[in-house]
């Protein structure tokens, strides 16, 4: 959980801090739109490639985004399995049957007891869950003899389904990286008041603005504030013999409950502390407030901003073409 870092902020002096908070926000979206509008893996892996290019010039340390990618690698890892399974258009790359015999069975117990014992061993159980994986396909692929326990299955992966696979996987990178760039070169504070300026012309249509913005910012300022929380309190729990990783699933419930509890009671508690703090400093939503720091923009802002429109126009121009 400490690998979190999507709304967190973290203090640099890299060109993305020196932007206006109103042009990040607008380059971002801008560029996240384009990304949506390219329809190659070739286009997709130009504007991952500008992407990097991008956090290099800025300083941002490209090892702590990609600890930032860690926790939603298995949702990227399941996306791109179901795209595979799901989609069987176009050439075959792979298709041969996959048996299941009282061998393959007793294979696969065996696989698995290996797995459970090396997981608890060595450190690399992300690793280990691959190799797992891996000895799955291999055993139902070759282990052929003994009395079938249910009929042979073909398996096949398809070209069109491994391209949309790989399609999704680099799209979803460059979202989350964008949004993460986002959240770490801006500080909360800005971020609210940025927002609540790109919003203010919806005042004339009864929008409340500045509420919204509000909303957005303590949202994002409090995903990494709760992760830290479940963070003490995991360890906490686990000072006193609590194993989150081991055990039955009836257990694992049990210490997942453990930990939603007290989660909840220090949400409210947090919320409740915010809302005295604003209170005591007389918040009061709606109304009008002066700011030591107001937002300018300069040179830097108009050629980040010209920069967005032109991928956006370059997107555009690719889809139509």
């Amino acid at each position: 959980m400490k690998s979190i870092i999507i709304g967190q902020y973290i203090p640099g002096k890299g060109m993305f801090y020196k932007l206006d908070p109103r042009t990040k926000i607008v380059a971002v979206l801008f560029i996240m739109i384009s990304v949506f509008l390219l329809q190659t893996i070739f286009q997709l892996l130009i504007a991952l490639s500008v992407a990097i290019i991008l956090l290099l010039i800025g300083r941002i340390s490209l090892l702590k985004v990609l600890k930032g990618l860690k926790p939603i690698m298995i949702l990227l890892i399941f996306t791109f399995i179901f795209q595979i399974i799901l989609n069987r258009e176009g050439t075959p790359l792979i298709s041969h049957p996959m048996y299941f015999t009282i061998f393959t069975l007793i294979f696969l117990i065996l696989a698995f007891i290996i797995w459970r014992v090396l997981a608890k061993l060595l450190r690399f159980r992300f690793t280990l869950f691959f190799l797992f994986a891996g000895s799955v396909y291999v055993i139902l692929r070759f282990v052929d003899f003994g009395d079938a326990l249910i009929e042979p299955f073909n398996f096949a992966i398809y070209q069109s389904g491994l391209e949309m696979s790989i399609f999704v996987v680099i799209r979803l990178l460059i979202i989350i990286t964008l949004s993460t760039v986002l959240t770490l070169t801006t500080k909360p504070t800005d971020l609210t008041q940025g927002i609540e300026k790109l919003l203010h012309p919806l005042k004339r249509i009864g929008f409340d603005s500045e509420s919204f913005a509000l909303i957005i910012s303590i949202s994002l300022r409090y995903i990494p504030t709760i992760f830290d929380e479940a963070n003490k309190i995991m360890l906490a729990q686990a000072s006193r013999g609590a194993d989150f990783s081991e055990g039955k699933l009836k257990d694992k419930l049990k210490q997942v409950i453990s930990l939603l509890v007290p989660m909840f009671i220090i949400a409210f508690m947090r919320s409740e502390e915010l809302a005295n703090a604003m209170e005591s400093r007389n918040f009061v939503p709606g109304e009008k407030r002066t700011r030591i720091n107001e937002l300018n923009f300069n040179y830097k802002d108009v050629l980040a901003t010209v920069f967005s429109i032109l991928v956006l126009a370059g997107s555009i121009v690719l889809r139509v073409i």
